[in-house]
């Protein structure tokens, strides 16, 4: 029998990934989804129970009648423009629906936690690449509201017994190579599918926001790590917690900078075709730099990227990107 596990945020971009991870690990994934910013559709390794993170009778229900031995939780607003302008939303969705889901699980006595949190918690770094121990200094409300659920966490686990990891993403991209699912935001504001958008004709250029940063090329570098590397991260973690291990905070990066300008010219090679850009401001806040430092998820998980190229990212984006949002789109448009 497959040991149960509840995944807060299944049906979105990474919860989807980490939910086929689970099964392939031997566990049973039930997503609990707003299906606000989800789809239906990425739910296809368990059983799917939609419901707010905020409603704790809900939550007590479901946890009650699947029995999970852990959480993996990754049900959050995550757009850092959107926190800016209505930080009400974040607060109340990613701080107050942590709490209800923490509150959820000390009623059925399940005492594992594995946390989606972000490196948006450094906030500016003084030093690259970035190590758990650096000052943490959110400068967005999304940033403030992960830092303040990573509190909750070592609170929780100091007053109520509570082990829990916190797995600070640094840029999550790609898709499933089997392509079973992948990247669909609305609004979408994540680089790669931007760029592969206007590889694809849907947009007739990327605008690079800042080409006079202090990096080798004037453009932002970031750390970017392939979805399925971060999925199998999450199973490593639950199992590491199930041995009565773990850090409070691990970041997962590959520890290799890419700069936007690179993406964009990795893309074209993958593509094949012509993507157009246009030179903007900077934006307020965004660092030059941001690379993870990858040792503790190698010491604490045996945690390696099995994708760390570019290239490659890039590739299993674009192979999801025409079969899945292309190819429909085409086929609606016929009709």
């Amino acid at each position: 029998m497959s040991r149960v596990v509840l995944v807060t945020g299944g049906a979105g971009y990474v919860g989807s990934h980490a939910c086929k991870a689970l099964a392939r690990a031997g566990y049973r994934p039930v997503t609990y989804d707003s299906l606000a910013t989800g789809h239906d559709w990425a739910v296809r390794w368990g059983p799917l129970e939609v419901g707010d993170i905020r409603d704790e009778t809900r939550l007590v229900d479901v946890m009650r009648r699947y029995r999970p031995e852990a959480v993996l939780h990754f049900a959050a607003s995550a757009y850092v423009g959107e926190s800016v302008t209505h930080p009400a939303e974040y607060y109340s969705n990613n701080v107050v629906g942590s709490l209800t889901l923490l509150n959820a699980m000390r009623r059925s006595d399940i005492g594992r936690l594995v946390f989606s949190s972000t490196c948006a918690v450094y906030g500016v770094p003084k030093a690259m690449p970035i190590a758990e121990d650096a000052p943490t200094d959110p400068i967005n409300p999304y940033g403030a509201t992960k830092q303040a659920v990573e509190r909750m966490l070592a609170d929780f686990s100091e007053a109520y017994g509570l082990r829990s990891i916190a797995l600070r993403y640094f840029n999550a991209a790609g898709a499933d190579p089997e392509l079973e699912t992948g990247e669909d935001h609305d609004p979408e504001t994540h680089l790669i599918p931007i760029v592969l958008e206007a590889a694809a004709g849907i947009r007739p250029f990327v605008t690079i926001h800042g080409t006079d940063h202090p990096t080798p090329d004037g453009t932002c570098v970031r750390d970017y790590t392939h979805v399925s590397d971060l999925a199998t991260a999450h199973v490593l973690a639950l199992a590491r917690l199930g041995e009565g291990g773990g850090a409070p905070a691990i970041n997962l990066g590959n520890g290799i900078g890419v700069s936007v300008a690179e993406v964009v010219e990795a893309a074209r090679t993958v593509t094949g075709r012509p993507i157009a850009v246009v030179a903007g401001p900077r934006r307020a806040g965004d660092p030059p730099t941001l690379v993870a430092d990858p040792h503790l998820a190698r010491s604490e998980l045996g945690w390696r990227a099995g994708m760390p190229s570019i290239d490659a990212i890039i590739r299993t984006a674009w192979e999801w990107h025409q079969s899945e949002i292309v190819a429909p789109r085409a086929r609606r448009a016929a009709v």
